[in-house]
């Protein structure tokens, strides 16, 4: 299934994406999509649907955040071996976990916004796992059984905020609308390896970033395992793990950085497109 969930900013409505790539309401079915959603139980109901019934949802609405309730927002940095040596880093011996503000969470195609006398912010396209049941202390042959599905993620970054300010990573990564997820949850039965997914993203039409999951030095299960023995695991987390190489950071023989006006597009494979125009800080 694709899970969805559109209207206007806080008043987002429940629905998925049918067969034929239609969007279908889901309110008469589920008041949202939540973590209460990602049980067994729940995902079979859903998987019952006869989808031809439900009503088409006219026009072209704003995609939300693909569920509610998201509780931590985790992501892993330097993952991929390319893009580490694109930042002049050593490949990490163990995963980098950081966090992103859950204020930095935003719908897919909104606008992303500069942080106030910003002149290092950069994308990052990602694969995002969205946790499904509690994991604490799993193994990594179990770790994909707590999965709900997958997503994309933009892990859009000020770079001299992350690496010239002193102290960790967080605090260029948590700015607000800096971390757009969807436009929908795929869950993990449509999924058959999430090791084998392309990924690109273009800025102004020009592609700067294309990769695939293949190459991820931690894999989506090593990721839930190790992080699970620092902390558990619930329902509605999010992790995103890591971008493939072609950031602004990495251009040469300058960098090139996000600048109001600019405008990202972004994608992977079964999981769906974003867009967002960036605009200058504004309180």
């Amino acid at each position: 299934m694709k899970l969805v969930r559109y209207g206007a900013k806080g008043k987002e409505k429940p629905g998925l994406i049918d067969k034929e790539g239609k969007l279908r309401d889901l309110s008469k079915v589920v008041k949202d999509i939540t973590p209460e959603q990602f049980t067994t139980a729940a995902m079979a109901k859903l998987n019952k649907l006869d989808t031809s019934k439900l009503p088409l949802v006219k026009g072209k609405p704003r995609f939300g955040v693909p569920f509610s309730g998201v509780g931590k927002f985790l992501a892993i940095g330097l993952n991929y071996s390319d893009h580490a040596e694109e930042a002049g880093m050593a490949i990490p011996k163990e995963p980098i976990m950081f966090f992103k503000a859950d204020t930095s969470l935003t719908g897919p195609n909104d606008k992303v916004m500069l942080p106030q006398g910003s002149k290092k912010s950069d994308w990052e396209v990602e694969l995002g796992i969205v946790i499904g049941k509690k994991a604490r202390y799993v193994t990594k042959k179990d770790a994909l059984k707590h999965v709900a599905g997958y997503c994309v993620v933009n892990d859009v970054s000020e770079r001299e905020y992350q690496l010239e300010r002193g102290g960790t990573w967080d605090k260029g990564k948590g700015c607000d609308t800096f971390g757009p997820v969807g436009p929908w949850l795929v869950t993990k039965d449509e999924i058959k390896d999430p090791q084998n997914l392309g990924m690109w993203l273009d800025v102004n039409g020009k592609r700067f970033q294309t990769g695939n999951t293949k190459t991820m030095i931690f894999d989506a299960a090593t990721i839930i395992s190790y992080v699970s023995e620092f902390m558990t695991l619930m329902p509605g987390d999010i992790i995103t793990t890591g971008t493939p190489p072609g950031v602004g950071m990495g251009v040469k023989p300058k960098p090139r950085y996000l600048k109001a006006g600019d405008v990202m597009t972004l994608g992977i494979e079964g999981l769906g497109e974003q867009r967002q125009e960036v605009v200058a800080f504004k309180k």
